[in-house]
């Protein structure tokens, strides 16, 4: 009982995690469109870089469902 128990958690916790990854990502596409608006290199390429990061996380939760 109690790994299925640890198991459902889990999942919520795993759910929540791409949930708010989602979230993040809608922000830093808007975040690099601003960037691109300004011509700002730096912007952009930290913005790319945040959302490779957000991209790989993403890639390791839907490996792990």
């Amino acid at each position: 009982m109690r790994q299925v128990v640890h198991i459902i958690r889990k999942n919520d916790m795993e759910k929540e995690k791409i949930q708010t990854l989602k979230l993040e990502l809608d922000y830093e596409l808007a975040t690099l469109f601003d960037a691109m608006t300004n011509n700002s290199e730096e912007d952009i390429n930290k913005s790319k870089e945040r959302l490779n990061e957000i991209h790989q996380q993403l890639g390791e939760l839907n490996a792990l469902s």
